[in-house]
């Protein structure tokens, strides 16, 4: 009987070593976008467990950081600071309120405070970028990671198929409509996707705009290193993020670089993705009950809000 019970213990490990493997070799060679990987990841932890989670969390802080440096060669620093001078004004309004407000709306809804800066971080920068930039920093773990992540790209979607619609019924110009679609819309990649939509013109300014909102991600890591710095201890400097603007640099400077920096980036979203996934992966039911539904009302009144107030600014230019 015993030797029944430990074969039949054996066959599922072995099950499920198989499927946590194929599920991860899937990301990779379709380089799924983050969400999707994400929520590969959450099949495993939520519907089984995660047979390497002693690996996986022991790695996943360095693999989301460099995946973070990686991103930095999607940046040519000269040509986005001139491009993006025409958003300047409202890029750093948006993100200062956007920040201000999701405290003040974390407080009210009592979402726990570090789930709560990463849901706003996101939504006044880029998505999950600026989750993936800021969690090292405030050593969030896989259940906040996941929830703030997870909250972002739900509404990234839902913003790809609504904000044209609303562009096209209240006449905006494809001025308007860039400027409105960088701000509001949380990852790049919904951003490009909302803009190309309504025209090449939207597209390049969406992108452009986009693109300068991303640098505040350097200023956002170094003050979130101060803001959450333990009394006890000295302020833990984000290595990381030199890193990060070491790529952006070697990629406006350098030929070789930036001939390259494509393949680079490619490489780092699929980084970011395999990240999410043992992320998503290391998520248990018990885990996701524990953290409620608060972190996404947070997230979606937030970006309620931005969505509004932005649009607002754009259609009386």
């Amino acid at each position: 009987m015993q030797e029944f019970l430990n074969q039949t213990i054996y066959g599922k490990l072995t099950v499920i070593k198989l499927l946590f493997i194929s599920l991860l070799s899937t990301c990779i060679v379709l380089n799924l976008p983050p969400a999707y990987a994400l929520g590969l990841g959450l099949i495993i932890g939520l519907f089984a467990y995660n047979p390497y989670i002693h690996l996986t969390k022991k790695y996943t802080k360095y693999l989301l950081q460099i995946s973070v440096v990686g991103l930095g060669f999607a940046m040519d620093i000269n040509e986005v600071l001139k491009a993006g001078q025409s958003g300047i004004l409202y890029t750093s309004i948006t993100i200062i309120t956007t920040l201000a407000a999701g405290t003040i709306l974390g407080k009210l809804l009592k979402v726990n405070t570090v789930t709560s800066y990463l849901v706003s971080s996101g939504t006044a920068i880029c998505g999950g970028s600026a989750i993936a930039a800021v969690s090292p920093v405030i050593k969030a773990n896989d259940q906040q990671i996941s929830v703030s992540i997870g909250t972002v790209f739900i509404l990234n979607a839902v913003a790809l198929f609504i904000f044209p619609p609303i562009g096209h019924y209240l006449g905006l110009t494809q001025q308007q409509f860039g400027i409105w679609c960088a701000i509001a819309i949380h990852d790049t990649s919904s951003v490009v996707g909302a803009a190309k939509q309504y025209g090449d013109e939207a597209l390049n300014i969406a992108t452009t705009v986009k693109l300068a909102r991303a640098l505040w991600i350097v200023p956002l890591v170094f003050a979130t290193s101060f803001i959450f710095k333990n009394e006890k201890k000295k302020v833990s400097f984000p290595l990381f993020i030199l890193f990060f603007i070491a790529a952006s640099i070697l990629k406006t400077y350098i030929p070789m670089v930036a001939n390259n920096a494509k393949e680079l980036v490619v490489v780092a979203k699929v980084g970011l993705s395999v990240t999410l996934y043992f992320i998503g992966a290391g998520i248990s039911l018990k885990a996701m009950k524990e953290i409620g539904p608060r972190p996404l009302l947070q997230g979606v009144i937030l970006w309620a809000f931005v969505m509004a107030t932005s649009l607002y600014v754009v259609w009386k230019m």
